[in-house]
């Protein structure tokens, strides 16, 4: 079957994402006055079900659990809540991304993203996904979320295509997996050269369906 779209997750695939703790906590610890382990619990204590992904919290509202937590000023949680978004949306990977975008003359571009609230007014500013990638499925505003079947079945619906049809990638084993177990062409992305080349093989109709882990060990949840 022709294959007509390919998917892409975005942290730790189109963006370059490290540890949340590690990237705040060289600018907060001394400020906050809080050792480490202090820190990360405070940070743990925002979301411990993870409503953020399919809604359940709001921006504001979790920015008021990140002020709660941290014992921030009304300043502070301006400050805190822009190093945030400056972790969460890292850095392009801008070889991908453009191989993404070349890719748009033969088969369809899509995101499909666990995310936050205001993920997409901060990743489109910065990166103009919008202009490479549609639909931008982004878990928060479908209230469903990776590795959930129905978010995938989601996509392939507004995209219009057979699980057959499309290649996802994404970085995290269990998410791949589910697309796999739904017929999806899916790719363990650790590393962009490799994930470029098996996207390139399964256009071309050289490689089987199935899960196509490139590079060794994902670590990138």
């Amino acid at each position: 079957m022709t294959i007509k779209a390919v998917t892409f997750d975005i942290g730790g695939v189109l963006e370059r994402v490290g540890d949340p703790e590690l990237a705040l906590s060289s600018r907060w610890l001394a400020r906050l006055a809080m050792n480490e382990a202090e820190f990360a619990a405070a940070l743990a204590s925002v979301d411990p079900d993870d409503a953020i992904k399919t809604g359940g919290l709001s921006e504001p509202e979790y920015a008021s659990r990140y002020a709660a937590a941290l014992g921030l000023s009304a300043i502070q949680q301006r400050e805190f809540m822009a190093d945030l978004w400056d972790w969460y949306c890292g850095e392009l990977d801008v070889e991908l991304t453009a191989f993404a975008a070349s890719l748009r003359s033969s088969v369809a571009t899509a995101i499909l993203s666990n995310s936050a609230d205001g993920a997409r007014r901060e990743e489109v500013a910065r990166y103009s996904f919008d202009e490479i990638f549609d639909p931008i499925i982004y878990s928060h505003e479908v209230g469903l979320a990776k590795p959930d079947p129905a978010i995938y079945e989601l996509t392939c619906a507004r995209l219009g295509v057979e699980p057959r049809e499309m290649i996802f990638v994404d970085d995290t084993p269990g998410h791949v997996e589910a697309g796999r177990r739904l017929g999806i062409h899916a790719i363990v992305h650790v590393n962009t050269p490799d994930t470029i080349a098996a996207i390139t093989s399964l256009l071309d109709g050289e490689l089987a369906l199935g899960v196509e882990k490139v590079g060794g060990c994902a670590t990138h949840s």
